[in-house]
């Protein structure tokens, strides 16, 4: 018998008996959306978790600092985060690059309001590295020719007052009125000379202090995003650092820059030295390797691959248990189309012996019942996924509205889930049919044909 032959005889005995292969249908429906709902949730929450992860940590890269008690070393022996290092860990497997940071606290002044600014000077490809959503401006552009500045969304809030009480964001919770994109903001690189210069004081040799210069500098953009979206650049205000060096070495000529080391005698060194480092390393799983092998050279490093394996790792037990969640109702469907084709073949004896008298071959009547049965699950597995489709979407929506939950959706559907549930939906209709298969094929001709 011909294959072909085959397919429209099991689709015709299906449909001989409409409203118990529709419950049987039914059945595998309800078990298949069980279970892609279930497993969506699971992947959504994790695809969720994972985007909020990367808007405040790295999932590939080491931050690098300098040990925290070097006190009692000498000058030599002292870790300095340096040039020389960076070309030390650039040959260490698996890095792909070395971003330097060099952090200063700026004071900017505009009319009545101070703001105390943590300018983080770092490079270009860095910044573009961060994917920060622009919302004014754009990020500092390469072969500027000027120090320029972009903000996070939250730097405003560290502008204060300085007319009445000194108000701040943090106690009339409102924003001061600059425009920091447009607004002329004056910006005091040395610090300590100006609160000495506002206090009247004289230096070592008598002489009172000089006024530090203000610098007029300009902003290259802003970060989108308010006080309620934070990231993990919304309280920094970046630079590019090969225009940040020459300022400051400029400003401070002859003096240590503040936050730079000083030899026994209080002078500065002919090199300058970075904050921190941020070592990019190829994948997420050398991490740990790359972290070691930078801890052993006697430097602090630090990253968030182990705490974010933790979190994958529970995220997958949540998708385990979802996903045996809905396996039980698939189970459950399996059982019912077992009992349908045992009906069907207790009701379709006769049938089956006259087909075995006129020399059917054992294999196509084991073939035509295992296509029954695997039609009765390929129905109810695409009938499933549209339903699954449907209640992702409710889903979604409803989280989307919600205000709480701060996520655009939960559920997500990938194309190899929607494959693997209706191979796994055909699987189960054949596996359940099996049996009944079987005893088809073993049914004795002559017992079959007496059978009323």
């Amino acid at each position: 018998m011909r294959f072909i032959d085959l397919l429209r005889m099991s689709l015709s005995n299906l449909f001989k008996r409409k409203v118990r292969t529709v419950l049987t249908v039914l059945g595998v429906v309800i078990g298949v959306a069980s279970i892609v709902v279930m497993v969506s949730l699971g992947l959504g929450l994790n695809k969720a978790t994972m985007e909020q992860i990367s808007d405040y940590a790295s999932l590939t890269s080491i931050e690098v600092s300098e040990p925290w008690n070097q006190d009692g070393s000498s000058e030599q022996d002292k870790k300095r985060l340096s040039d020389e290092f960076i070309e030390e860990i650039m040959q260490m497997p698996h890095v792909v690059g070395v971003d330097p940071y060099l952090s200063v606290d700026v004071m900017a002044k505009y009319g009545s309001y101070e703001g105390y600014i943590r300018l983080q000077g770092t490079t270009l490809s860095a910044l573009e590295d961060m994917k920060i959503d622009v919302g004014q401006g754009s990020l500092p552009q390469e072969g500027a020719g000027e120090l320029q500045l972009f903000f996070g969304n939250m730097v405003l809030a560290d502008f204060y007052s300085t007319s009445g009480n000194g108000s701040s964001y943090w106690e009339t919770n409102e924003l001061p009125d600059i425009d920091l994109m447009n607004d002329s903001i004056l910006y005091i690189l040395d610090r300590d000379a100006y609160y000495n210069s506002q206090g009247g004081g004289k230096d070592e040799n008598g002489k009172p202090y000089k006024k530090p210069k203000k610098h007029l500098l300009t902003t290259a953009g802003v970060a989108a995003g308010g006080m309620d979206e934070y990231h993990n650049y919304s309280w920094n205000t970046y630079c590019d650092i090969n225009e940040l060096i020459p300022v400051l070495k400029k400003e401070f000529k002859g003096r240590a820059i503040p936050g730079q080391p000083t030899t026994a005698k209080g002078k500065p060194f002919k090199e300058l030295f970075y904050s921190q480092l941020v070592v990019n390393v190829d994948d997420m799983e050398n991490v740990a390797e790359v972290t070691q092998l930078i801890t052993d050279l006697g430097y602090e490093a630090y990253n968030d691959a182990e705490w974010i394996e933790s979190q994958q790792q529970q995220l997958g037990m949540i998708q385990a248990v979802l996903g045996g969640i809905g396996a039980v109702s698939l189970f459950v469907a399996a059982i019912g189309i077992t009992n349908t084709m045992m009906m069907s073949i207790y009701e379709r004896t006769k049938e089956i012996g006259v087909m075995k008298v006129l020399g059917c071959d054992m294999r196509n009547i084991g073939t035509l019942f295992l296509l029954e049965a695997g039609f009765i699950g390929f129905l109810g597995g695409i009938v499933g996924l549209i339903l699954s489709f449907t209640l992702s979407g409710i889903i979604n929506y409803l989280v989307s509205q919600s205000q709480n939950m701060g996520m655009e959706g939960i559920s997500y559907i990938p194309l190899w889930l929607v494959l693997l549930s209706m191979a796994f939906a055909v699987l189960v209709g054949m596996v359940a049919g099996f049996f009944p298969a079987r005893r088809a094929m073993k049914l004795s001709p002559l017992a079959a044909i007496r059978n009323e």
